[in-house]
């Protein structure tokens, strides 16, 4: 049986986990990025969001929940939250909502969880964003789950170490006129999907593992799933890693933006072989 959390019950906790409740929802420090640009993204208000946050304790569920929460809000979405993953299976709710969003590192899903996600997203165009291990680093066993996400996290070579982050696709509303930017956090080295449609990438070095100097890996991307949108960004360890960068801010913020409308605008097509030249 699902019990749905009060979400004023809920904000109020939040506003206990000190300063971090109180930092600004929209854009960031008062910067606002091309907002002619954003507006044409589809807004969130109205849309039916589904939180789910927890596990894995160093990637910050609880801050990332706080800081989440009240922005949907703000947006005019109507947010449910829970630490657990029961509503997945839950097909009545599921069908009831328009986006899930995602906090929740080194899981474990049953077949029906699984089953009930990926029914909402291929069958009734339920979209899903989220970042960093929340998001593919989670679930290991389950190989459809991770067909959907478009990637799987492997590495983090270093650890806490600077890395650039390069905008690649400077002409989708996501990534339209951010520039490129550097990070203090985790650089995921990941197993990617060659058909995602790639917004952003980095660069590693050999300073950790001198096999992999040179790589280029992806770190934001976009795609689709049976109806259903898909956006992850790499970023995001940390909720002050995120929040010291402006550009990752803002570009977190267009992709939910986007995944949001699967059910309410046309399937977007795209097809990147990587490999075709290849063959």
């Amino acid at each position: 049986m699902i019990i749905k959390n009060n979400r004023r019950a809920f904000l109020a906790k939040a506003a206990t986990l000190g300063s971090l409740a109180a930092l600004p929802l929209s854009g960031f420090g008062g910067v606002d990025f091309l907002q002619d640009e954003s507006k044409s993204l589809p807004a969130l208000k109205g849309r039916r969001i589904l939180l789910i946050y927890g596990a894995y304790a160093p990637h910050e569920p609880e801050k990332f929940a706080s800081y989440m929460i009240p922005w949907l809000k703000e947006e005019g979405a109507d947010v449910l939250s829970f630490t657990t993953l029961d509503p997945y299976a839950d097909k009545s709710l599921m069908k009831s909502i328009d986006l899930v969003i995602q906090v929740y590192t080194q899981g474990r899903m049953t077949k029906e969880q699984e089953d009930g996600l990926l029914e909402a997203i291929e069958r009734n165009g339920t979209g899903m964003a989220g970042w960093h291990g929340g998001m593919c680093d989670t679930f290991h066993d389950n190989e459809r789950y991770h067909f959907m996400t478009g990637g799987q996290w492997v590495a983090h070579p270093g650890g806490i170490i600077g890395y650039d982050v390069k905008i690649v696709d400077k002409k989708d509303r996501v990534t339209q006129g951010l520039k490129d930017f550097a990070m203090q956090s985790e650089q995921y080295y990941m197993h990617v999907d060659p058909n995602v449609k790639v917004l952003a990438t980095t660069h590693f070095n050999g300073n950790a593992n001198y096999w992999i100097d040179g790589c280029v890996m992806p770190v934001t991307w976009k795609k689709m799933h049976g109806k259903g949108r898909i956006f992850y960004t790499s970023i995001g360890h940390n909720l002050s890693h995120v929040l010291e960068r402006p550009e990752a801010v803002e570009m977190l913020k267009r992709g939910i933006r986007w995944a949001s409308a699967s059910k309410y605008l046309p399937v977007e097509t795209w097809i990147s072989p990587m490999y075709a030249r290849l063959g």
